[in-house]
C-alpha cells in the first residue's frame, strides 16, 4: 500500500476533539466537569484512613498544630481548620505565618512580604488579638515570641513578648540587622537540623526560645541574652572562622588546611564574659566540605547539642553548655535524629535504629526498619518513615510504643501532643495517636529497661520531660525507676 493512503489519525482526534467542544458549548453533552471531579478527587492519604482528609486551595507549605486548630500556611493564604473534624474555621490572605506559644495559649503570627508589621491571632476564631506596623522580623518560639524594628540599618531594637500579651517583656538595642532578615523566623546563628525524608522541617513546632540569641550583623556576631534582654556579646570573629550560639555558649570553629586534609579546633565561650569554657582538638563539625577547609555550612545539632565526627570516624554528640560527650556511636552506626533528650541512630548493620538517652547515655528502644529509613524527633513522638512498603510510624520517644503505624507515601507537616499532620499534594489529613494498621498487639518496637509511658493507656504520651544537659540545667536527676537507660 502507498505511503500517505492509510487513515490520518491525527486528523480524526483533531475532529474527535472539536465536536466535542461544539456539543459542550452547545449544552448538548458537557464531559468536562465529571472529568475534572475525577481528576482532582482524593485518594485515602493512608491505610488506615485518617480521621479526617481535607483538599486545600492550594498546596501547603507548613502545617502546625495550635491547640484544638492546624494551621496551614499556603502561597498566598493562611487558614485554620479544626484539629477534631477538619472544618475549616477561618482563612486569611497572607504571605507568611508562624505559630508562637503552645497548646491553649498557641498564637498565629501572619504578614505580608516587604510590608512591616504583622498580626497576632487567636488559632481557632482568627480573630486579631494584637496588631503590629513596625516591625520588619519575627521569631516565635513556644514560650515567647521576638521582634525586631529598625528606625536606620544601624539601630534597631529587639523586643520581646508573650504571645498572648500585649504588654513587652523587655526590649535591647541591636546595632542593626542582616540583609534579608524579614519576615517569620530568620535563620540566625543556631546549628542546622538533620534532615529527615518526608518528614518537614518544622513538624515538631514552635521551639522554646533559647537562652542566647546570636544575630549575624555585618560580619559581626551579635549575642542576646533573651532571659533579660541584653546584648551580652558583639565581635567580629575572623573570616574564616564559622561561629553558632548555641546552649549558652558562642561556639567558634577553627579549620586549617594542612597535609591535604582538615585540622579543626572547636572552642566555646561564655560571651557574659568571653572566658572559654571548654575545647576540643580534632573534631569535625561537617562545617567544611574539602580539603581546601572553607567552612560554608553551620554545625549540626538541635536545641542545646551539636553532632560532629570523632578522630575515629564515629559519630558523637556534645552538650554545648560543658562540652561533655553524651553519645558516641557505635562502628558504622549513622546518626539519623537527635535533640536535647535523646539520639537515634541507624544500627550498623542497616537493619535497625536505636534510641539512646542522652541523659544516661543508655539504649531506651530499638527497632526493625529498612536500611533507607528516615527518622524525626519532636517533644511528643519520634516519626519513623519506613520503606517496602512506605510506612509512617510514630513511636513514643522514651518507650518505642507505637502511636502510629500506618502504610503512606504522604510527608508528616506537623506532629502535636495527641496526633500528627500528614500531607500530599493538596491533601491534608489528621491521623490521631492511637491510628495502628491490623489487630492490636506487640508493638515491633523493643523497649530497653524499665520504660515508663504515659499510664492511661489512650496512646497520648505523656507531657515531654524537661530536657537534661543543657544551660544552667547540666545535671539530671536520675530516672524515676531507677535504671540507667
Amino acid at each position: 500500500m502507498a505511503k500517505g493512503n492509510g487513515p490520518c489519525v491525527k486528523c480524526w482526534l483533531a475532529f474527535a476533539a472539536v465536536a466535542v467542544v461544539i456539543l459542550a458549548v452547545t449544552g448538548v453533552w458537557n464531559p468536562f466537569p465529571k472529568m475534572w471531579q475525577w481528576a482532582s478527587s482524593s485518594r485515602a492519604l493512608s491505610d488506615p484512613k485518617p480521621a479526617w482528609q481535607q483538599q486545600m486551595g492550594g498546596t501547603p507549605t507548613t502545617a502546625t498544630i495550635a491547640g484544638d486548630a492546624v494551621v496551614v500556611e499556603e502561597r498566598t493564604v493562611v487558614e485554620a481548620r479544626s484539629r477534631a473534624t477538619g472544618v475549616q474555621l477561618w482563612q486569611r490572605k497572607a504571605d507568611w505565618a508562624a505559630v508562637a506559644g503552645d497548646g491553649p495559649d498557641a498564637v498565629v503570627l501572619v504578614g505580608k512580604l516587604l510590608t512591616r508589621g504583622y498580626d497576632v491571632l487567636d488559632p481557632t476564631s482568627g480573630t486579631v488579638r494584637r496588631k503590629d506596623t513596625s516591625a520588619q522580623a519575627v521569631w516565635a518560639y513556644r514560650n515567647a515570641l521576638l521582634d525586631a524594628r529598625c528606625s536606620s540599618s544601624t539601630d534597631c531594637t529587639l523586643t520581646a513578648w508573650d504571645p498572648r500579651g500585649s504588654t513587652a517583656l523587655w526590649s535591647t538595642f541591636i546595632p542593626g540587622v542582616s540583609t534579608g532578615l524579614t519576615a517569620d523566623s530568620p535563620r540566625g546563628l543556631n546549628p542546622r537540623p538533620i534532615d529527615a525524608r518526608q518528614v518537614d522541617d518544622d513538624a515538631a513546632g514552635p521551639q522554646l526560645m533559647p537562652p542566647l540569641l546570636g544575630l549575624p550583623v555585618d560580619g559581626k556576631v551579635v549575642v542576646v541574652d533573651t532571659a533579660i534582654g541584653r546584648v551580652v556579646q558583639n565581635t567580629k570573629p575572623a573570616q574564616e572562622d564559622r561561629v553558632v550560639v548555641v546552649g549558652g555558649r558562642v561556639v567558634r570553629v577553627q579549620a586549617r588546611s594542612a597535609d591535604g586534609t582538615c585540622y579543626f579546633t572547636v572552642t566555646a565561650t561564655d560571651p557574659a564574659n568571653g572566658q572559654e569554657v571548654w575545647r576540643r582538638t580534632g573534631l569535625n563539625l561537617r562545617t567544611a566540605d574539602g580539603a581546601g577547609c572553607a567552612q560554608r555550612e553551620n554545625p549540626q545539632g538541635g536545641q542545646n547539642v551539636l553532632v560532629g565526627v570523632g578522630a575515629d570516624g564515629r559519630e558523637l554528640v556534645l552538650d554545648a553548655y560543658d562540652g561533655r560527650q553524651l553519645w558516641t556511636g557505635a562502628a558504622g552506626e549513622k546518626l539519623l535524629a537527635v535533640d536535647d533528650r535523646y539520639a537515634v541512630a541507624r544500627a550498623g548493620d542497616q537493619k535497625s535504629v536505636n534510641s539512646h538517652e542522652l541523659a544516661f547515655g543508655g539504649l531506651r528502644w530499638t527497632r526493625s526498619v529498612d536500611a533507607k529509613a528516615a527518622v524525626a524527633l519532636t517533644p511528643y513522638a519520634a516519626v519513623v518513615i519506613d520503606n517496602e512498603p512506605d510506612r509512617i510510624i510514630a513511636v513514643d520517644p522514651r518507650t518505642g510504643r507505637e502511636l502510629v503505624n500506618v502504610h503512606s507515601t504522604a510527608k508528616v507537616l506537623a506532629v502535636g501532643p495527641a496526633g500528627m499532620v500528614i500531607g500530599d499534594g493538596r491533601d491534608i489529613g489528621y491521623l490521631p495517636f492511637g491510628t495502628i494498621q491490623g489487630a492490636p498487639g506487640p508493638a515491633p518496637g523493643r523497649p530497653v529497661g524499665s520504660p515508663t509511658g504515659d499510664g492511661n493507656g489512650d496512646g497520648v504520651p505523656a507531657t515531654p520531660a524537661p530536657t537534661c544537659g543543657g544551660p544552667k540545667n547540666e545535671v539530671c536527676p536520675p530516672p524515676a525507676d531507677g535504671a540507667a537507660g
